[in-house]
């Protein structure tokens, strides 16, 4: 964690990195009326292949914005603030429809906790930290945690209509194999995430027994 500096970056709301964070944060709701259409009005599976294709999309934009951002110069302050609110709320919401369907369920539902309640943890100490000008970087392996909660949503996104596919290849008959990976790196990710989780909150009680 550093001190702000005292030359604020320009907004740059028309930055090509910003427009993809737009389109990031514009997906969420297409997502989860795809989610929503397929699973609670039982409609037909390719929907959940169209919320894939545009979860996986929404995912890219998070790898070009930062890197578009660093090669073109165009890092910005909005850029800093939307790009972490764009991601929680896309891995939030798919978490909460993964849940009202029940592909995520039982103990499982824990992992989902955990990872929605550090997500409230971090952007809390944050809110309190920029009110002393101290910033908190983005440490690379917070980075494989989103990569890690991105794969595994992906895999439970295509979930039954995925399991469908790899029986009727592998004629192993009805196996939730993709949901169950889902299920794993869900689990991994929310060990990963507890760890990244207090490793911030490590940092920042520094700041706040100082104060």
């Amino acid at each position: 964690m550093n001190a702000i500096s005292s030359r604020p970056l320009p907004a740059r709301p028309l930055a090509l990195p910003n427009l993809l964070t737009y389109a990031r944060i514009a997906a969420v709701p297409v997502v989860v009326a795809l989610m929503f259409w397929q699973s609670i009005f039982e409609g037909p599976l390719w929907l959940r292949w169209v919320a894939l294709t545009i979860f996986i999309s929404a995912g890219v934009t998070d790898i070009l914005d930062g890197y578009l951002a660093r090669t073109w110069g165009q890092q910005s302050s909005l850029g800093r603030m939307l790009d972490p609110i764009a991601d929680k709320l896309l891995v939030a919401s798919c978490l909460l429809m993964l849940a009202a369907e029940e592909t995520i369920r039982g103990w499982s539902l824990l992992a989902a906790v955990v990872i929605l309640c550090r997500e409230i943890l971090v952007s809390g100490l944050r809110e309190y930290l920029a009110e002393l000008r101290v910033g908190v970087p983005v440490t690379r392996l917070a980075k494989w945690k989103t990569t890690g909660q991105m794969v595994a949503i992906g895999f439970l996104i295509a979930g039954e209509a995925g399991d469908r596919i790899v029986s009727a290849v592998t004629k192993i008959g009805a196996v939730p194999v993709v949901t169950e990976i889902g299920i794993t790196l869900l689990w991994l990710s929310a060990i990963l995430t507890l760890y990244t989780g207090w490793d911030y909150m490590r940092a920042g009680l520094r700041y706040m027994i100082d104060e």
